[in-house]
């Protein structure tokens, strides 16, 4: 039991009522008690005490308290004088500290400020036990502060205004604000680390669906499981990888061309990535699997990086995403000659697929949200249709049209099969190394 303290004096010296209420239950189990005590006590039965009007049941002396505090007051209300001295004596002190005693004016008005301070502890109460009625009346859970949206790479490239323009988008749906951390490094295995560590309360997500979890793991130890650590919420895009090559200057034309180049000089063809053990490294150690090739793999830290060594020249083939391409193929300074997905790219239509040409190569950059594994799946639910809703709002769409993209969206299974599925893949070019 905790007796919150509301005691004060107001201007014709009468103190007022102390609130009584046991806050451990109310706000963790047996709840339907404590509301049950508040409906009499603003029903005004007789389990309630109206000197005292929330005084919950279950303390005796209370209890006792409160039932003479209910005859003082009842004998002051058919005093037409004085209070009587027998009554005065008789009444001891309520359950709010005062004497039964004094005129009947004194008497009626500190009756009439026990009901009128009633309904507005009762409405405290109720307040303190609302998100206990909205769970027991289907309100579904809600978060209750500000939302840590982590990217695993810096302010202002791909993944960042991803997450920033989603948030932007489902910020109506969503009654928190919401926070973009920007945790870069290690390819995102920084961030996933915190994510897959965080309390599983609905507070934190990550943009997850690269590297971090479909590539990085297969090639060294990561200190989280991609596929045990993180609760798959949604997919939002899915970003095909491009085979490019220089435009004006360029040694190869075509996807054919480079093929019969390797096969020629194993090991002598050049191709860029964004890191050992990005994607788009491992989209050529699949494609040497596939189609039996060798090629040399050149390290860069990033796509703007790699986009940098074919314009000059120093590499024979790099890989793009399509947010990464910009007007680099409209100029012609880069040329894609392949795409790593199942359907042609909707922003590049006359770029065939691996598969088309042969070899089952399919990695797509995927980003969307995932949380610690511990989510519930009322929690999954409420983001899910959130941002759901927010991929149909006018400054998501207006974002895939800037990038000529499709809808990327999967559900939480969808993208956690989708992830998995390529993880499995590049383990399995990998074993075969």
């Amino acid at each position: 039991m905790v007796e919150t303290d509301l005691m004060g004096v107001d201007k014709r010296g009468s103190s007022r009522p102390r609130l009584v209420l046991d806050l451990p239950a109310l706000l963790d189990g047996g709840f339907e008690e404590d509301l049950a005590a508040m409906a009499s006590v603003l029903r005004g039965s007789p389990a309630a005490d109206p000197a005292c009007p929330l005084l919950v049941p279950g303390d005796a002396k209370e209890a006792e308290r409160s039932r003479r505090a209910r005859k003082g007051i009842s004998s002051r209300r058919r005093s037409t004088g004085s209070c009587a001295k027998s009554a005065a004596t008789a009444a001891p002190a309520t359950c709010c500290g005062r004497h039964s005693g004094g005129s009947t004016a004194q008497g009626r008005n500190e009756y009439m400020a026990i009901i009128n301070r009633r309904a507005a502890l009762g409405g405290l109460a109720l307040t303190l036990a609302a998100p206990r009625i909205l769970r027991a009346q289907g309100g579904g859970w809600q978060p209750t502060r500000p939302i840590q949206l982590v990217v695993g790479f810096a302010p202002g490239g791909g993944s960042d205004v991803i997450a920033r323009t989603i948030a932007e988008a489902a910020a109506p749906m969503i009654p928190q604000p919401m926070v973009v951390v920007n945790r870069p490094g290690a390819g995102g295995a920084l961030a996933a680390e915190q994510v897959a560590r965080a309390l599983p309360d609905g507070h934190t997500l990550l943009l997850a669906g690269g590297s971090e979890s479909t590539s990085l793991p297969a090639h060294r130890e990561v200190p989280y499981d991609p596929k045990k650590s993180f609760k798959a919420v949604i997919r939002l895009t899915r970003h095909p990888h491009f085979i490019c090559v220089r435009g004006r200057g360029g040694r190869f034309n075509s996807m054919p061309e480079v093929i019969e180049a390797a096969r020629a000089e194993p090991g002598r063809i050049t191709h860029g990535s964004a890191g050992a053990g990005t994607l788009s490294h491992s989209l050529f150690i699949m494609l040497e699997r596939r189609a039996n090739l060798e090629f040399l793999h050149v390290p860069y830290t990033g796509g703007g990086p790699v986009a940098q060594a074919l314009l000059a020249g120093d590499i024979d083939l790099g890989v793009q995403a399509s947010d990464e391409l910009g007007g680099l193929v409209a100029s012609g300074d880069i040329k894609p000659i392949a795409v790593a997905s199942a359907e042609r790219a909707v922003s590049q239509p006359q770029v065939p697929t691996l598969r088309e040409l042969g070899y089952d190569v399919v990695a797509d950059n995927q980003k969307g949200w995932v949380g610690p594994a511990g989510m519930t799946d009322e929690m999954v639910a409420f983001y899910h249709d959130r941002f759901r809703q927010g991929m149909a709002a006018p400054t998501w769409r207006r974002f895939l049209e800037r990038l000529d993209e499709a809808d990327g969206y999967a559900d939480g299974p969808g993208f956690q099969a989708a992830m998995d599925h390529l993880l499995d893949d590049i383990r399995a070019a990998l074993r075969r190394s």
